[in-house]
């Protein structure tokens, strides 16, 4: 028996799923999936190895690999598609006549047609039994309403980002990892929220991916506010640092800046002791500190 790490869904959950068959599954294969939710189509991610299990959550899905993808099974599956564009049409209809305060953002039909999954924004609990009800009557199927967040949202529907590749939330993020406002200061990016926020609205993830980099160079970093004496001589403090460059910029007794590596100073006092002969710190570098 060999298993596959295979994506699947609307929200491209990721699963172990067991094949019982000798023969392999290349990566980029579609197949029939039996998971905790029903028959469903996925797509072969590639086959699980130790190291692969290594980097996957304890917590992740498992399920049976019934087959590999084929022409009437596809066939059916751009059949349901088609449907879902009418049904998601329905759903507004059904929401707007129940003057619900929810936003619809996707409608997913499992393959299998066991249920079909409602995606909708909200801001707070919506009793939606009687909603259920009538969809359950115009469909003739299982409806499961699932409230997502802004960044599900973007995950659903983004499509390309300030870059100009195609949002990670849409490609291959599983999990969204937490941003916060002090990984876009270290990084010393701009503050403005239009420029670092993504199509969710909230900080771009993009800001986390580099950021233990910048944690792991500024532990050789001597902090803003720190005296140093220069190779040549001269005594300075420490008014800013270049993470990247692994450098600090420095202003010396005469006024004068510059750039210098961490090996071509020598560290004398901890931030707010002033050696004597030492700049005094300007209204500017206290505002930096």
């Amino acid at each position: 028996m060999t298993e596959y790490l295979v994506r699947y869904g609307t929200m491209r959950f990721q699963g172990i799923f067991a094949w019982n068959h000798t023969d392999k599954i290349m990566r980029g294969e579609y197949v029939i999936l039996r998971t905790d939710r029903g028959l469903e189509i996925g797509e072969v991610l590639s086959e699980v190895t130790e190291k692969i299990q290594s980097f996957l959550p304890q917590d992740i899905p498992h399920g049976i690999l019934m087959r590999r993808m084929t022409h009437d099974d596809a066939n059916e599956y751009s059949r349901i598609h088609q449907h879902e564009a009418e049904e998601f049409q329905i759903c507004l209809r059904c929401i707007a006549e129940q003057k619900l305060p929810m936003y619809l953002v996707d409608v997913e039909h499992l393959f299998g047609g066991e249920r079909i999954i409602v995606y909708y924004l909200a801001d707070g609990r919506i009793d939606f039994r009687e909603l259920v009800k009538i969809l359950a009557g115009e469909f003739q199927i299982r409806i499961e309403m699932r409230q997502i967040g802004v960044r599900d949202e973007a995950k659903l529907l983004a499509d390309f980002g300030d870059c100009g590749k195609e949002c990670c939330c849409n490609t291959y993020l599983t999990v969204m990892p937490p941003v916060s406002m002090k990984m876009a200061k270290v990084q010393k990016a701009t503050l403005d929220p239009s420029k670092i926020s993504g199509r969710c609205g909230r900080l771009k993830c993009c800001l986390r991916y580099e950021y233990p980099v910048y944690e792991e160079i500024l532990k050789d970093l001597p902090p803003i506010g720190v005296y140093v004496r220069c190779e040549d001589g001269a005594l300075g403090k420490i008014i800013g640092q270049e993470i990247l460059q692994k450098k600090v910029l420095v202003e010396t007794e005469d006024g004068t800046r510059r750039s210098v590596s961490k090996n071509e100073f020598t560290v004398l006092e901890k931030k707010g002791r002033s050696p004597a002969g030492a700049p005094k710190a300007s209204p500017e570098d206290e505002i930096q500190e």
